[in-house]
């Protein structure tokens, strides 16, 4: 089983990265919602992984794991600090972030606890395990 997901991780970490691309476009461009801050920093982490895997995945280079695992840890890190804010009453600042749009805002709030920042946290969360899974086999 290990190995069967290790063959196929860099593949489907760079799948992940483009659907949750594809997701964050959707909200922004197909249903409007005005991405804040933190949004934005999430996207300059996660817009990035999708070329990048993309490109090792077709070549089946996993000397990319060390170059882009921080990019996913440092979103997954971005993506809970957006989610607390948005969860936890009082938890930041209410002021606006850019363009005015408060971080705080929840545009969707499924079953009560998935957000945009959660469904970015676990693109991100699987993208590292995927990643780590990977870099831990080469040693």
């Amino acid at each position: 089983m290990a190995a069967s997901l290790r063959a196929c991780a860099l593949y489907t970490a760079w799948l992940i990265s483009v659907v949750a691309t594809l997701g964050s476009l959707y909200f922004s461009e197909g249903l409007g919602y005005v991405p804040c801050e933190f949004c934005w920093y999430q996207r300059i982490a996660m817009y990035p992984l999708v070329l990048l895997l993309g490109i090792a995945a077709f070549y089946h280079d996993t000397k990319i794991v060390p170059y882009v695992l921080p990019l996913s840890i440092i979103g997954g890190l971005v993506s809970v600090y957006h989610y607390l804010m948005q969860k936890i009453p009082g938890f930041a600042a209410p002021a606006p972030c850019a363009d005015g749009v408060p971080c705080h805002v929840l545009y969707i709030n499924w079953f009560g606890f998935i957000t945009i920042p959660f469904l970015a946290l676990t693109a991100f969360a699987l993208i590292t395990a995927l990643l780590v899974l990977l870099h831990v086999k080469k040693k």
